[in-house]
C-alpha cells in the first residue's frame, strides 16, 4: 500500500510503498477514506511539541474508513461497515489504570510506548490496522461526506471534557478558549447538548463575531483584555446567571492567567475541567487560591481525549441534526501531497476549519 512515513523530524513526510498490514486477533484492517491534518502537525513532525514517537512511523491521528477485514472477536462489524478509528488507544490488562497511545500520534509513559510500538503507524496511508473497539460503526454515509465526518476527530476532544463534567442542559457553560480550534467546537457541540448558553472569551474579535453569527443569543462573547481581574468580571457578567461549569482548551502558547481568570468565574459548587495545553512547554504552573477552591467547594478535574462511547453518541448527535457538520469548512489533499497538506494546516487552522488528507 502507499503511506506517508516520517522517517526524521529534519526531513518531510516520504510517500512511498510499503507492506500491507496484517490482522491479529483483537483487530481489523480499515480501508481509510479520509484522516484530518492537526493544524499542528507540523510542530508533531519536527519536533517542536516534543510528542514520544518512535520513528519511522506512518503518523496520523484518527480517521474515517471502511471495514476491510475483522477479526473472530468482532460479532457486529462487516466489511464494507463505514467506522470512525478511534486514535485513542487502551491497554486491555488493567480496567482501573489503562495505559494509553494515540495511535501514530503520540504515547503516555512506559506503558503508552509499549501500545504505541504495536499499534504503531496511523491513518496517513491506503490502510490502517486498528484495535477491535477503536474501529466504531458511524452508519452509511455519501463517500463523498467522508472527509466532513473527520470533524469527528475535533469535536470528540471537547465533548469528552464535557461528559467528564456532566454538563446538564439547561446549563451554563464557559469555553476558556472558544476561538481556537478545540474551542469553538466545543461551543457547538455543547449547544447540541442543550446548553442554556456559553460563555466564550477570547481575543479575535473576528472569531468571537463568527460564533456569534453561527449559533445567535445562546453564544455571550467577551473581548479578552490581559487584565485577569477585569476579564474574569466580564466573563461573570456576560452570563444571565451563575456560570455552573468552565472548560479549559488553551494552547500551550498561552498565558496561564488566561486560565485561572476563566477558572475563577466559575460559580459556587460548579465543575471545572482542564484539557488544554499551558504549561506543557516548561512555563509557569498554575497557581490556584486553595481557600477559594475550598470554601466554594469547586471540583477541579483533569481529562485527556473521551470514553469509548463517546463516538456513538456524538453520531447520534449529528444524526438527530442536534450537531450540524456543515459548519466546517474542509480541504482535501490526496496522500501523494501529505506534506502540503500539512502546511495547509498549518497556515489555515481555526474556528471550523480542517485540512484532510484522503488516500
Amino acid at each position: 500500500m502507499k503511506a506517508a512515513i516520517l522517517n526524521s523530524l529534519e526531513r518531510p513526510l516520504a510517500i512511498t510503498q510499503m507492506p500491507d498490514p496484517e490482522i491479529g486477533t483483537g483487530e481489523v484492517i480499515v480501508d481509510v477514506a479520509a484522516a484530518p491534518v492537526l493544524s499542528y502537525a507540523n510542530e508533531v513532525f519536527n519536533g517542536q511539541r516534543r510528542y514520544t514517537l518512535e520513528l519511522p512511523i506512518v503518523p496520523g491521528c484518527g480517521a474515517i474508513g471502511r471495514v476491510r477485514a475483522s477479526g473472530p472477536d468482532a460479532t457486529h462489524l462487516k466489511v464494507g461497515d463505514w467506522v470512525f478509528c478511534d486514535p485513542t488507544v487502551r491497554s486491555r490488562d488493567d480496567a482501573l489504570m489503562p495505559d494509553i497511545a494515540l495511535q501514530g500520534w503520540s504515547s503516555r509513559g512506559d506503558g503508552g510506548l509499549r501500545l504505541q510500538r504495536y499499534f504503531h503507524d496511523g491513518p496517513f496511508a491506503e490502510q490502517v490496522r486498528v484495535p477491535t473497539e477503536n474501529a466504531v460503526r458511524i452508519g452509511d454515509i455519501d463517500p463523498g461526506e467522508a472527509a466532513r465526518w473527520c470533524a469527528l476527530n475535533v469535536m470528540l476532544v471537547p465533548y469528552g471534557g464535557l461528559l467528564a463534567a456532566a454538563l446538564r442542559a439547561g446549563e451554563t457553560l464557559l469555553v476558556s478558549g472558544a476561538t481556537g480550534n478545540f474551542g469553538s467546537a466545543c461551543v457547538a457541540v455543547a449547544l447540541a447538548m442543550g446548553a442554556r448558553c456559553v460563555v466564550a472569551p477570547g481575543r479575535n474579535a473576528e472569531a468571537l463575531d463568527d460564533l456569534k453569527q453561527r449559533f445567535g443569543a445562546r453564544v455571550r462573547p467577551v473581548r479578552l483584555s490581559g487584565d485577569e481581574q477585569a476579564d474574569r468580571e466580564r466573563m461573570q457578567q456576560a452570563a444571565p446567571c451563575p456560570i455552573d461549569c468552565v472548560i479549559d482548551l488553551l494552547p500551550p502558547s498561552a498565558p496561564v492567567t488566561a486560565v485561572r481568570a476563566a477558572m475563577m468565574a466559575v460559580r459556587p459548587y460548579g465543575r471545572v475541567i482542564l484539557m488544554g495545553g499551558v504549561g506543557m512547554l516548561g512555563d509557569a504552573g498554575l497557581d490556584l487560591p486553595y481557600p477559594w477552591l475550598m470554601r466554594n467547594d469547586i471540583t477541579v478535574r483533569g481529562k485527556w481525549m473521551y470514553p469509548t462511547e463517546a463516538v456513538t453518541l456524538m453520531t447520534g448527535l449529528i444524526r438527530s441534526g442536534l450537531l450540524d457538520l456543515r459548519h466546517f469548512d474542509v480541504k482535501t489533499f490526496p496522500l501523494d501531497r501529505a506534506n502540503e497538506a500539512v502546511s495547509h494546516a498549518a497556515a489555515n487552522g481555526g474556528p471550523f476549519r480542517m485540512t484532510v488528507i484522503q488516500p
